[in-house]
């Protein structure tokens, strides 16, 4: 077989420059300009550029002519939906580390106007001592000032910026290291007054499973597709980008003409709340009880009846009534994130979700059922199982956590854990006499037993 290659010279002009070479964005951001370009008559190529100095992926693409085979699969109103597209609008790869000059070339061409980058949470940051010019020691916002240093000399106008990094306000983060390393690189008033009036700063929230190069199955895919392919990647069918800036922008990027779930919004917070409550809750309310009870991943979590009836509990009856979005856009999220976990293609093993769960719990579910506490005047009973539930485990063998808090949670009582506001930032006490009932029917009768109380 021959490898993926194109059939003619590529003729899109390079509009976006993306840091990162990676599956995410490939899997999300690239599929999105993609669908542009075949179903909207859309202009977009991609220039990839590599934020590390690791890796072979954009060797592999440049091989390839920038081009890989995308698999999305997953469930739409309880059927499985598979679809296979080879993904063309990256025009090329830069290494900026073994040819910089290519890198700040991109900075002069006047058609580049979108910046994308996922260069992972602790990519955006700012350090001080920072040197300008010094490319190989500096961070990733600090390259990108001296990228815009040089856009900026050229008498040419600013970009959008769509970071897609897993940080609060990431573009409005971004901003501040810049300006940030201006003064220190002395880039002058007139450049930090360019930034500010030149260059948008979107910030966004990225939600899709990227499930990556499909090791066990890429032979067999190559065989199906008749070529050979390095960088095939795949990911689940459900996708959102919710995009905090100017929705004139929608008429650039004409997302959501084409059916994709894109969302322009003036406050990301909502959106990223309902995501945080929905989705993240719904897993740490429930894996740590799911995995006292014998099960072992996600699917098979969502496969048993008795789960199935808590999860819908604790999202309809118990979070969604505290959130402030639409109640129909909430329940539709909701039955969206319950078809993701049912996904048979992905397989999200309990223990891999359940690291960490004291400060997942603290952040994804605590809200909610506080919030739920003074709307109501009562307990949730599906969180604060959840919460019994976590106590419980932290008493096993397969917890894995901060040293300090595992010692602290196996050796606790009950009124100790919840009267520790390190760990909560709040006295939970007064939900002593229930949690205790609810460990102490774990003990006696078993999980699902106790499950089933509540549910």
């Amino acid at each position: 077989m021959e490898r993926l290659h194109r059939q003619e010279p590529c003729k899109l002009t390079e509009r976006v420059l993306q840091f990162g070479e990676g599956n995410f964005l490939r899997g999300f951001v690239d599929w999105m300009f993609d669908k542009l370009n075949k179903e909207n008559n859309g202009d977009f190529g991609v220039v990839v550029v590599q934020p590390i100095n690791a890796g072979p992926v954009v060797d592999f693409l440049n091989e390839q002519d920038g081009l890989y085979d995308l698999y999305l699969r997953g469930l739409i109103d309880g059927e499985k939906v598979e679809e296979t597209r080879v993904v063309e609008c990256i025009t090329r790869g830069i290494n900026p580390y073994t040819d910089t000059d290519a890198f700040f070339e991109c900075a002069l061409n006047p058609d580049l106007r979108y910046i994308v980058s996922n260069t992972t949470e602790a990519g955006i940051e700012y350090k001080p001592g920072q040197t300008d010019g010094d490319f190989d020691n500096n961070t990733f916002p600090g390259r990108l000032t001296m990228f815009l240093k040089k856009r900026f000399d050229a008498g040419l106008p600013g970009f959008v910026l769509l970071p897609c990094e897993l940080i609060d306000k990431n573009g409005a983060v971004l901003k501040d290291c810049i300006l940030k390393y201006a003064a220190d690189f002395g880039y002058g008033d007139e450049f930090i007054k360019w930034i500010n009036e030149e260059n948008v700063f979107t910030s966004t929230l990225v939600d899709r499973i990227v499930t990556g190069y499909p090791r066990d199955t890429a032979k067999q895919m190559e065989e199906e597709y008749g070529h050979l392919d390095n960088v095939i990647n795949t990911a689940e069918i459900f996708h959102l980008w919710v995009i905090e800036g100017d929705k004139s922008l929608a008429k650039e990027l004409p997302f959501t003409d084409i059916g994709i779930n894109v969302v322009w919004t003036d406050d990301v917070t909502p959106y990223k709340k309902r995501k945080v409550r929905i989705l993240n809750g719904a897993h740490t309310m429930s894996v740590l009880a799911a995995r006292l009870a014998g099960l072992e991943s996600v699917g098979e979590m969502m496969n048993d009846a008795d789960f199935m009836a808590y999860m819908n509990k604790g999202l309809f009856e118990e979070i969604i009534p505290v959130l402030d979005l639409p109640k129909d856009e909430l329940e539709y999220f909701a039955n969206a994130v319950i078809e993701r976990f049912k996904n048979p293609f992905i397989k999200h093993l309990l223990l891999s979700i359940a690291l960490n769960s004291v400060s997942k719990y603290k952040v994804r579910v605590l809200p909610s059922l506080l919030e739920y506490n003074e709307k109501f005047g009562k307990l949730p009973e599906v969180l604060t199982f959840g919460l019994a539930a976590l106590i419980e485990f932290y008493k096993g063998e397969e917890a894995n956590d901060d040293a300090d808090v595992m010692e602290f949670m196996k050796g606790a009582s009950v009124a100790e854990v919840l009267a520790n506001t390190s760990l909560w930032d709040t006295d939970l006490s007064f939900m002593e006499p229930t949690v205790s009932a609810y460990v102490a029917d774990i003990e006696a009768n078993g999980m699902r037993e106790a499950l089933k109380k509540v549910i």
